[in-house]
This record gives C-alpha cells, structure tokens and sequence, in this order.
C-alpha cells in the first residue's frame, strides 16, 4: 500500500498479536531502515525486526556493547513505522538503566509506534548473546525489568519478550527456571538466546506455557533450521534479526571494493537493485502522479 493512503485502527501490540495467531511460526524479518521494512513487507512478512545490533551497527558505526541509548533506538522505530503498518519487534536490550529508564524507554517506544520489545538478563554493560564472557544478572533483577515493563505499558496489547542469555553460563536447567520465573513476572513470551540444538529449543517450548522465539541468526551458535522444522518443534516466533543487513553489506563491500579497483561498477550492475524496482518499492509513480496533479490545479 502507497503511504499516500490510509492508516489501520488496531494498535500496534494488537497487531503483533494477530500476526502471532496467524502464522505458525511467524515469521520476523530484521529491518534495518524503511526501505528494508518495504522490501520485506513486499515480500510477504507479517512482523519486522529493529536489532540493537542494527540500530549500532548501521546507524552509529559501533559495535553492539550498550553504547546506543533509548532515543537513538526511538529514532529507527519512527523511521520504520512512518512506511508500513506491519507491527514492530524491537530489541529494548537490558531496559537502559533501572526501573525508572525501563518505564520511560516503555513510554518512549510505545508513543513511536513499536508493537512489543524484548528485555535481556545480561548485564548493563552488555554483549553480543552469541560472543563470549556474557554477564548476567540474579533472577530476581530481571524479574523487576519485567514487572517495571509491564508496570508502564499503556496498550495491554503491547507484548513483552524477556530474553535469557544464561544457556551459556549456567547450564539448560538454570535457563529453563529463569525462563519459568520471567513469565510469572508478567513475561508474555520467551527469547533464550544462543541455544545449541534443535533439542534444546524443544526444552523451552515443552516446558513453557507462554510463546517461544527462536533466533535464526547467521554465523552464531545457533542451527540455522526450516520453519517447518521449528514449527515441528513447537517455536512461535522465528526472527532473522540481520539477514538483509548481513546481504547488503556483502554486496556493498564488494561493489565498492570494484569500483576502486577497476575504476567503474560496470562489472557490479548485476548486484545493484534497478531503478526501475526501487520506484516501485517506495510507491514513486503515486508521489510524482500527485505532484502532476497539483501543479496541474495551480495552473488552472
């Protein structure tokens, strides 16, 4: 749909949840601007992705180690929800800061337009969920991360994923009873990060009442495995938080690298998007169409 037309009723929240109980497992596709959120909904998606990682990566240049604040992540959640009305997931990391940042940063990312949020149990200075020497915090910490979030949420349609990172430090067993003690907290759904195994993502999913993600990320820990086979496994939510970002930027490096090396980007024309399928993405024709239109009324 043209931008130029229209707007949906439902809130954000109540649409993340419709595209929940739609598709089995849905499906979440990493944005990381408008253009990638179009691109994404022309092909057929039902939610999209705003990494932490992205938004530090992509849009500051820095590596994803807390270094990006609630306003910086703001900014990218308006920018995406001005273009599609697809409903946003978006990496709250740790909450930034204490319970008092975690009721504003809800407050803040409700008012730009995200649909639900993940909460991680690392600690404040956090990393990568798939590097090593992750720190986290007690149990109980994060089960006020979570009160405190669903303490401020002004939609209760609004959904809220804790995310628990302790696979690596401390075992499935103390993963699952962290997991366990984030739902009773008021957690709608279950993030455990970096798992191993087809097997371990199963613990989750027989063992919790609440919906289950499972990251497909690239070049992790993770088996990269067919929707159909999560879907076997019981998952709800499979997301590909970089998988565009990851593409583009190969395709950039090498075009770039070309260029300078051959003194034109003749040799790279097969990698570039026409211009011809960028205007059709972001709705070109409609905008220069209503230009004609109006400078046609002021003539007259």
């Amino acid at each position: 749909m043209s931008p130029l037309n229209g707007s949906v009723a439902a809130s954000p929240g109540a649409r993340f949840r419709a595209a929940l109980a739609s598709e089995k497992p849905l499906q979440i596709v990493g944005a990381i601007h408008p253009l990638a959120a179009l691109m994404a909904a022309q092909a057929g998606f039902r939610a999209l992705y705003l990494s932490g990682a992205g938004v530090a990566n992509a849009s500051y240049g820095l590596p994803d180690l807390g270094m990006t604040g609630i306003a910086d992540v703001e900014t990218d959640i308006r920018r995406i929800v001005s273009v599609t009305e697809l409903p946003l997931l978006v990496d709250a990391d740790t909450g930034f800061g204490n319970a008092f940042s975690i009721g504003r940063m809800m407050k803040v990312f409700e008012a730009a337009g995200a649909a639900a949020i993940h909460l991680e149990d690392q600690q404040s200075a956090k990393r990568c969920g798939h590097r090593p020497n992750k720190a986290l915090v007690e149990t109980e910490e994060m089960c006020d991360r979570i009160a405190a979030a669903v303490a401020a949420r002004t939609d209760p349609a609004f959904f809220i994923i804790a995310r628990t990172d302790a696979l690596a430090s401390e075992g499935l067993d103390a993963a699952l009873a962290r997991a366990q003690a984030y739902v009773a907290a008021g957690a709608d759904g279950i993030f455990a990060e970096a798992l191993t195994s087809s097997a371990e993502i199963q613990a989750f999913t027989r063992e919790l009442a609440v919906p289950v993600l499972a990251n497909m990320t690239e070049f992790g820990k993770t088996p990269l495995l067919p929707v159909d086979q999560l879907r076997e496994l019981g998952v709800a939510m499979a997301l590909y938080p970089l998988s565009a970002f990851r593409a583009m930027n190969q395709a950039a490096d090498q075009v770039y690298q070309a260029i300078r090396r051959e003194g034109s980007q003749q040799s790279q024309l097969d990698r570039m998007q026409t211009r011809d399928r960028l205007y059709e993405i972001i709705h070109y024709q409609d905008y220069e169409q209503a230009l004609d239109r109006l400078t046609e009324r002021n003539r007259s």
